[in-house]
């Protein structure tokens, strides 16, 4: 068997973890040669590869990024690009292709899947987002980041009396959010999935400070108001979407101007999905990449790894191309510690 690798979308930290699992896996079970696909789609329309073998991915397992690079997905959602990435598939001579990807990445491979190649989609994305699994590699790692920030502001905001704004990322879902302010003690927690009232987040601010007078509030970069709308950008990514950016500068003016207390803004950003895997990142991702190969062997296609009860499971493409919301669980814990 010949078995092709590629990433796909952004990066984050695991994304080699799991290429050295994949590659590592397919060694031990032998009779596979292993070819990582250069720089994501592009790479696989142009039928560029690289060798994988074990000295290849040595010392992957720590290093965030990808070795192979990546590209964006949503450029290929025209026929006439998705018959140039089977060509390509069929130019590399491969008999199966590991994808690692978000949802717009996994939206790709299940219409490939469709048109009759084999695929197996991993997922990847710090947001949490996609439908399938409980988890997705880098997920961990962002909230880890993310926690340690709020962590570290709380000195800032105590000493000073502030209220301090730590905005996440998270487009369309707050997993980062809810979890990461959980965890780092967060008097209020604003995401996508619960539009809010500003009249009631200042109200909260000002009961709050006449027991302690500092805030921290996490918001999540796609959150937004009842009755208006995300804050966007006039820029757009390599995804060809309007970038998100501006609630937690727009929520510091507005506790400002309502209530008179000195507020700041925290932006993280890319912060969240660079450097080293956690643990449990690096753990996830070996599982991710020994279970899609075992599939593979078994001729198992048109699917994707994810994690539920702690199993490793193929989960059919097309409901993993689905979002995952934050559910109201989650949220009701956060919100017992509001203000």
């Amino acid at each position: 068997m010949r078995l092709g690798i590629l990433t796909g979308g952004g990066d984050c930290p695991g994304l080699n973890a799991a290429i050295r699992a994949v590659t590592r896996a397919a060694l031990k079970h032998g009779g596979i040669e292993i070819v990582g696909i250069r720089n994501g789609w592009e790479g696989l329309v142009q039928a560029k590869s690289m060798p994988l073998d074990r000295k290849a991915v040595g010392g992957l397992l720590i290093r965030g990024g990808t070795i192979l690079g990546s590209t964006p997905s949503a450029v290929f959602k025209q026929d006439v690009e998705l018959q140039k990435l089977c060509d390509g598939y069929h130019e590399l001579g491969l008999d199966a292709i590991i994808i690692i990807g978000g949802d717009s990445t996994l939206a790709v491979a299940a219409k490939m899947s469709e048109k009759g190649l084999s695929v197996i989609g991993i997922p990847k994305t710090i947001d949490n987002d996609i439908a399938g699994t409980e988890r997705t590699i880098g997920f961990n790692t962002a909230i880890t980041v993310a926690c340690e920030a709020i962590d570290r502001v709380h000195t800032t905001a105590e000493s000073h009396h502030r209220v301090m704004i730590v905005e996440v990322m998270g487009r369309h879902a707050g997993w980062i959010a809810v979890m990461a302010g959980i965890a780092g003690g967060a008097d209020m927690i604003l995401i996508p999935e619960k539009p809010f009232d500003i009249g009631k987040v200042c109200n909260t601010i000002e009961e709050r400070h006449k027991i302690r007078d500092y805030t921290i509030v996490v918001v999540a970069e796609g959150a937004y108001s009842e009755g208006g709308a995300a804050n966007f950008t006039d820029q757009t990514d390599a995804f060809g979407y309007h970038t998100l950016g501006g609630v937690g500068n727009w929520l510091k003016r507005e506790i400002a101007e309502k209530l008179g207390f000195d507020t700041r803004a925290i932006i993280l950003g890319h912060t969240q999905r660079g450097g080293t895997p956690t643990v449990e990142d690096r753990i996830l991702a070996t599982r991710f990449g020994v279970k899609a190969v075992e599939l593979a062997t078994e001729n198992v296609f048109g699917i994707m790894v994810g994690l539920r009860e702690d199993e490793i499971v193929p989960v059919p493409l097309k409901e993993a191309v689905k979002n995952r919301k934050v559910d109201d669980y989650w949220y009701d814990i956060a919100r017992i510690f509001f203000g």
